[in-house]
C-alpha cells in the first residue's frame, strides 16, 4: 500500500457553506492559488449546478490554476454532471466528484428512493462522468450511518463503473475513531476491486472528532483526506486540514506516511481564508491560532528559552510562523522579561532590571497583556526617565470635513507659557507642526498607534508614537494617555521631543 496521503481541499465548496460565508469568484481564485502554493493535491472549487456564480468561479479556477487537480461537485443526475464538466473542461487536471446518499435515513426522508434505485443512480452517474474525464470520484453521502453490506455493494459497483476514488463521508460527524477505523478496514477487506481506487474520507466535526476520525481512517488504509483550512464548513465544520497535515508530519513515527504539502505555507493560507471568509480563528486553535505557539507561564517560558522542545512539539517556522511568542503577562518570569528587553535593544543594569521587572509585574496585574510598547515605556519613561524640557499645558483643535484642520498648542518651559498655532492635513499633523514651531525643531512622525486601556465611552486611550528629526534616522518613542485621543497624541509627541532634546543636551555637555 502507498505511503502517500493525498490532501483534498474543500474550503471553496464545503467550507463556503459555513453560515454567513459568501466568496466571489476573485476571492475564490485568490484562495485557490494559495492552496496550490500550499501543495494540496485536489482543490474542490465548488458545486457548479447550484448557481451561475459558483459555475463561473469553478470555471475560472479550472482555467487559471495549473499543476493541481481541480474538482467540481455534482449529484449523480446528468444535469449536475454535465454542468460540472462544462465548468471543469479547461482544467489542467479535471475531476468530477459525484455523490448520492446511501444511508436508510437519507433514502427514506430525503431521496425517497429504494436501495436498488440508489445503486442504479450511482452507477449511471459515475459512467456519465467517466465519459468526460478519467478522474472520477464517487461519494456515498452519510456512509458512516449506512448499512455496511449495502454500502459495499454501491462502492463495488461505482469502482466497476470507473470511479478512481471512493469517498467514505462521516457526513454528520456521528462516528468515533475506533469504530470509523474498523468501518474503513471492513470496506477495504470486503469491496471487490477496492485496490483499483483510492479510498478517501470526509469527516465532519459535530462531536469534535473530525481530525481524530480522519487519522484513524488513514491508519486503517485510507489514502485521501478531505477537509478545509481552519476546519470551516457546514455546522461545526470539516476536518481541519492543517491539523491533519501536521499530525502526519509530527508523528511520522506513528503513521509512516507523507503528504506533498509545503508546510511553511500553512499559516499564510490560514490567514488568507480567515480574512476573505470573515471567520476569525479562535486564539487556542491548534497549529494556526494566536496562542498555538505562545507561552505566558513563567515555567514554560523559561523552558522554551532554554530548549524549545521542552514545551513545543512543532517548530513554528514549519508552518510559516517566524518564531514562538512569549506573551508577557502576570504569569511571566524574569527570564522571559529580560529576553524581551534584549530583543527590544535594552541593556539594563541589575538594579534597573529589578526596578523594571517590579513595575512590569505591577502593570501586568492591571492589564491583561503587556505589549512591547508598554515595556519600552516602562524603561524609557520610568526607569530611564528624562527631565522634561517642555510640559504640555493645553490644546485647542478646529477640524471637520469642510475646514482646514488647525491646532493651537500651549507648552510651558520653566515659568514661560509658549503658544503656537498651525494647520495640517489632519488634526494630529497640525498638533505636531504647532509643537515644532514652539521647539524650533522639525520632526517626522514615523509611527502612530492607539490602544484602549479601559472600556466604555469614557475609555482611556494610550497613544504611542515614534518620531525622528528630519534627515536623521534616530527614533524617539513618546507615550501619552487621555480620554481624548488628540490630547493623548499631543502628550505623546511632546514626550518624544523631550527625549530627543535630552539626548542632544547630554551630547552637548560632553
Amino acid at each position: 500500500m502507498s505511503n502517500r496521503v493525498y490532501i483534498f481541499d474543500t474550503t471553496l465548496r464545503d467550507g463556503e457553506q459555513s453560515p454567513g460565508v459568501s466568496l466571489n469568484a476573485n476571492e475564490k481564485l485568490e484562495i485557490a492559488r494559495q492552496l496550490a502554493r500550499l501543495g494540496v493535491d485536489i482543490v474542490e472549487a465548488g458545486f457548479p449546478i447550484t448557481s451561475q456564480g459558483d459555475f463561473e468561479a469553478v470555471k475560472t479556477i479550472a482555467r487559471e490554476v495549473r499543476g493541481i487537480t481541480v474538482a467540481g461537485l455534482a449529484r449523480t443526475n446528468f444535469a449536475d454532471i454535465d454542468r460540472a464538466w462544462e465548468a471543469l473542461k479547461h482544467a489542467d487536471q479535471p475531476r468530477i466528484h459525484t455523490f448520492i446518499a446511501t444511508s436508510d435515513i437519507h433514502l427514506k426522508h430525503k431521496l425517497r428512493m429504494t436501495r436498488d434505485q440508489v445503486l442504479e443512480a450511482a452507477v449511471a452517474g459515475v459512467k456519465r462522468a467517466k465519459g468526460y474525464t478519467a478522474d472520477v470520484e464517487f461519494s456515498a453521502e452519510d456512509a458512516s450511518r449506512s448499512d455496511l453490506d449495502f454500502l459495499c455493494r454501491v462502492l463495488e459497483a461505482a469502482i466497476a463503473a470507473g470511479a478512481t476514488t471512493v469517498n467514505i463521508p462521516d457526513t454528520v460527524g456521528y462516528a468515533t475513531p475506533d469504530e470509523f477505523a474498523e468501518f474503513i478496514r471492513s470496506i477495504m477487506n470486503r469491496v471487490k476491486g477496492i485496490e483499483k481506487a483510492v479510498v478517501s474520507v470526509h469527516c465532519h466535526d459535530d462531536l469534535g472528532l473530525a481530525v481524530a476520525n480522519s487519522l484513524a481512517a488513514v491508519l486503517a488504509g485510507a489514502r485521501q483526506v478531505e477537509g478545509a483550512i481552519n476546519g470551516i464548513g457546514e455546522r461545526a465544520g470539516n476536518a481541519s486540514l492543517e491539523e491533519v497535515i501536521m499530525a502526519l508530519y509530527t508523528r511520522r513515527d506513528r503513521y509512516g506516511l507523507e503528504t506533498g504539502i509545503n508546510t511553511e505555507e500553512i499559516y499564510r493560507t490560514s490567514k488568507l481564508v480567515s480574512k476573505l471568509t470573515g471567520m476569525e480563528i479562535q486564539p487556542n486553535k491548534a497549529i494556526v491560532g494566536k496562542n498555538a505557539f505562545a507561552h505566558e507561564s513563567g515555567i514554560h517560558q523559561d523552558g522554551v528559552l532554554k530548549e524549545r522542545t521542552t514545551y513545543e512539539i512543532m517548530n513554528p517556522s514549519m508552518v510559516g510562523i517566524a518564531h514562538s511568542s512569549l506573551v508577557l503577562g502576570k504569569h511571566s518570569g524574569r527570564h522571559a522579561f529580560r529576553s524581551r528587553l534584549v530583543e527590544l535593544g535594552f541593556s539594563l543594569s541589575e538594579e534597573e532590571l529589578n526596578k523594571a521587572f517590579a513595575r512590569f509585574k505591577d502593570l501586568a496585574d492591571r492589564k491583561k497583556e503587556i505589549t512591547d510598547h508598554d515595556i519600552e515605556a516602562i524603561v524609557e519613561n520610568e526607569i530611564r526617565k528624562v527631565p522634561a524640557t517642555y510640559e504640555f499645558t493645553y490644546l485647542h483643535i478646529s477640524s471637520g470635513t469642510t475646514v482646514v484642520p488647525t491646532a493651537t498648542v500651549g507648552l510651558t518651559r520653566g515659568e514661560d507659557l509658549l503658544e503656537e498655532a498651525a494647520c495640517g492635513n489632519g488634526p494630529v499633523d497640525a498638533i505636531c507642526k504647532a509643537v515644532d514651531k514652539i521647539t524650533g525643531y522639525h520632526c517626522r512622525l514615523v509611527s502612530w498607534g492607539i490602544n484602549a486601556i479601559t472600556g466604555g465611552k469614557d475609555a482611556l486611550g494610550e497613544v504611542t508614537l515614534r518620531i525622528a528629526e528630519n534627515n536623521k534616522d534616530k527614533l524617539y518613542m513618546g507615550r501619552g494617555i487621555s480620554t481624548d485621543i488628540l490630547e493623548a497624541s499631543a502628550r505623546a509627541y511632546v514626550n518624544a521631543v523631550n527625549k530627543m532634546l535630552h539626548e542632544k543636551n547630554a551630547g552637548a555637555a560632553v
